[in-house]
């Protein structure tokens, strides 16, 4: 996986992650979506990965 690639999925993880740890204390249906599409985008990011190195 190039860099600029890693990077964008290392930056909207934290970004998702750190949205869901804030959005906690407002409401709780807003902090489980987000945190589910959190792990949805980690885990895209390792099937990218994974894609790629079998090229």
């Amino acid at each position: 996986m190039s860099k600029g690639l890693s990077l964008w999925f290392a930056c909207s993880s934290i970004l998702l992650l750190s949205a869901s740890a804030i959005s906690i204390s407002h409401n709780v249906l807003l902090a489980i979506l987000l945190a589910i599409l959190s792990v949805f985008n980690i885990g895209w990011g390792f099937i990218i990965k994974a894609k790629r190195r079998r090229s």
